[in-house]
């Protein structure tokens, strides 16, 4: 089957989103598929919606796939009869971020045109397909696929989650792109306002949001933190693998996410997970089991979760060891690309 998969930018972009899609398309090639891959340019959003009078859909496919992050460029290419089915891979809504009410109205009715103009959908998670059930209702044909968690194998050994849990330092890891969503800040509140020494380690891209990358690395030298909080960049796999066996816990406190792959993948090395409520994390995280669930920017709740499993060693472990049991009961990525391709070959 030749299929079509439209983004923006390259598949090599680091985010959850990006790993999803390029994890997607090599099932799909290994099965002996063709995926040709549509990039549209990176602009502000009112430049994709220009996008609406001049692109048109590609032509000899067989099904396109289109990440629903270009949704405002695609409704005009869209309206009408297609030449082929045409399939959303929806990770999550804009208008679902956190952000004054009168814009995620504004993103609400163009994502709803968008949403009405396609054949079926591919969800992240079951939190992402009640949002958008939500939007247009539930006539369409959908599945709800899990990501890729599993790319780092078997996890850690209980023997070396005891061990780590022994050192003096108390590690935390926050794993993501230096954007508002993602929610740093709140972190970095949080420790500064911690009575115990912690680490932090920073590992994501700077450059999507750099003014507010520039403000979290301010917000560290003002407040003396620079001996505690390490900026690391985007790290290749040896790097990560080597920055997670040495955390304990994991915290990404986003004011949304459509699932969180991050949060399971930091599960395979044993981390409990910090998250919030906001969003597909509560399908991961069960609060006092693997992990925490706050409310976004709660700085205080943040920072007394992390003082606790600081100070009880014993509750760490217990925690890092369900954190495992976690990880290890969610699907295989090729058990879930398994499906998305059955799914596929029915539209068609």
């Amino acid at each position: 089957m030749k299929i079509g998969l439209i983004i923006y930018g390259s598949l090599d972009t680091v985010s959850g989103g990006y790993l999803y899609d390029r994890k997607l398309v090599e099932y799909l090639r290994t099965q002996g598929d063709t995926v040709e891959i549509i990039s549209l340019p990176w602009r502000n959003y009112a430049a994709h919606l220009m996008d609406n009078f001049r692109f048109r859909l590609p032509p000899d496919l067989d099904i396109l796939i289109q990440d629903e992050l270009n949704h405002p460029s695609l409704i005009g290419a869209n309206r009408g009869k297609h030449p082929y089915p045409i399939v959303a891979l929806v990770h999550h809504l804009r208008c679902s971020e956190r952000r004054p009410a009168w814009q995620n109205a504004l993103y609400g009715i163009v994502e709803k045109k968008y949403l009405q103009s396609v054949d079926g959908f591919i969800f992240n998670s079951r939190t992402t397909q009640e949002v958008v059930n939500r939007v247009i209702g539930n006539s369409k044909s959908g599945l709800v696929a899990y990501p890729p968690t599993d790319r780092f194998g078997e996890p850690i050994s209980e023997q070396e989650i005891k061990e780590r849990a022994n050192s003096d330092e108390f590690r935390i890891l926050f794993l993501g792109n230096v954007i508002y969503r993602k929610g740093l800040h709140t972190l970095l509140a949080a420790v500064n306002g911690l009575q115990s020494t912690v680490k932090v380690d920073i590992v994501g891209g700077s450059t999507s949001e750099p003014r507010y990358a520039y403000e979290m690395e301010r917000y560290v030298l003002t407040h003396g933190l620079s001996s505690i909080v390490k900026f690391h960049g985007a790290l290749d796999n040896e790097p990560l693998i080597k920055m997670y066996k040495q955390s304990h816990v994991m915290v990404v406190p986003s004011s949304y996410e459509g699932f969180g792959i991050v949060y399971l993948e930091g599960m395979c090395f044993g981390l409990p997970a910090i998250g919030t409520t906001a969003g597909g994390a509560s399908e991961i995280i069960t609060q006092g089991e693997d992990g925490y669930l706050i409310r976004p920017e709660d700085v205080s709740s943040l920072a007394g979760h992390l003082n606790v499993l600081n100070t009880d060693r014993n509750l760490l472990v217990r925690l890092s060891l369900n954190a495992v049991k976690r990880y290890r009961s969610q699907p295989t990525w090729d058990e879930t690309a398994r499906s998305i391709r059955e799914f596929l070959y029915k539209m068609v």
